[in-house]
C-alpha cells in the first residue's frame, strides 16, 4: 500500500516541538530568576518548562546540577501535564542536592533532611520522593514535631517509571529501573530491574543484559 504524504501530522507535529521550544527558551530565563530571589542554586545551561513550585525553608538548601531540565507547564508532554514539579525543604539545615543532565516531569520532591538524586537520573511523569512519612504513625502524636526522617539517595543513572513513589531511608543503586507506579520503601541494590508496591526486584542487569535473578 502507498502511503500519502501526512501533511497535516507533520505541520501540527513541527508546531508542537516548536512551541515546546519556545516555552523552555522564555520559562528558564524567569525561573532561573526565580531561583536566584528565592536562594535556589542552580548550574549552568538549567531549564525549566513551566513555573515548579520552589519552598525553602531558612537555612536549607536547594541545589540542581548543569544540563537539568524540569517540566511543569501542561504542554511540556504530549500527553499533556497536570501537575507541576514541586522542590520542597521543611526544615532547617534539609537539603535537596540534583546532579548534572537529570530531568524530570511533575515530580515532587520534599525533604525535612537529605535528598540527594545523582547524575543522568530520569524522574519518570509524578514522581514522588519523601525523606519522612511527614505525620507519626501513632494517633496520638500526628503532628509535624514527632516524625522519623531518613535520607534518600538515588544514585547515578537511575530510571524511575511515571508515578513511582519513593520513601524515607532508601537507597537506589546506579543503573537501575523501577517500573511505573511502584512504591519503594527499601533500599534497591546496583543494576537492579525492580517494581511493584512493595517495590522488589525481579531482574539483574549485567553489562545491559538482563539476568533472570
Amino acid at each position: 500500500m502507498i502511503r500519502r504524504f501526512d501533511l497535516r501530522g507533520w505541520v501540527f507535529r513541527l508546531l508542537f516541538v516548536f512551541r515546546v521550544r519556545m516555552q523552555v527558551y522564555f520559562f528558564s530565563y524567569f525561573v532561573r530568576l526565580l531561583c536566584f530571589i528565592k536562594g535556589v542554586k542552580y548550574g549552568r545551561n538549567v531549564k525549566f518548562n513551566g513555573y515548579p513550585r520552589m519552598s525553602r525553608a531558612p537555612n536549607s538548601t536547594i541545589a540542581i546540577g548543569d544540563n537539568c531540565l524540569f517540566n511543569s507547564s501542561r504542554n511540556s508532554a504530549r500527553i499533556g501535564l497536570v501537575k507541576r514539579c514541586a522542590f520542597v525543604t521543611l526544615n532547617k539545615g534539609a537539603e535537596i542536592r540534583i546532579g548534572k543532565n537529570t530531568g524530570g516531569t511533575g515530580a515532587t520532591i520534599a525533604a525535612f533532611g537529605s535528598i540527594t538524586i545523582g547524575n543522568n537520573v530520569l524522574l519518570g511523569a509524578y514522581t514522588t520522593i519523601f525523606d519522612s512519612d511527614f505525620h507519626n504513625p501513632d494517633p496520638g502524636k500526628r503532628d509535624l514535631t514527632d516524625i522519623t526522617i531518613r535520607p534518600v539517595v538515588i544514585e547515578d543513572n537511575v530510571f524511575l517509571g511515571m508515578n513511582c513513589m519513593v520513601l524515607k531511608g532508601v537507597t537506589i543503586g546506579k543503573n537501575s529501573v523501577i517500573g511505573a507506579n511502584s512504591v519503594v520503601i527499601s533500599s534497591i541494590p546496583p543494576n537492579s530491574v525492580a517494581m511493584g508496591n512493595p517495590c522488589k526486584v525481579i531482574l539483574k542487569r549485567n553489562w545491559g543484559k538482563p539476568v533472570q535473578e
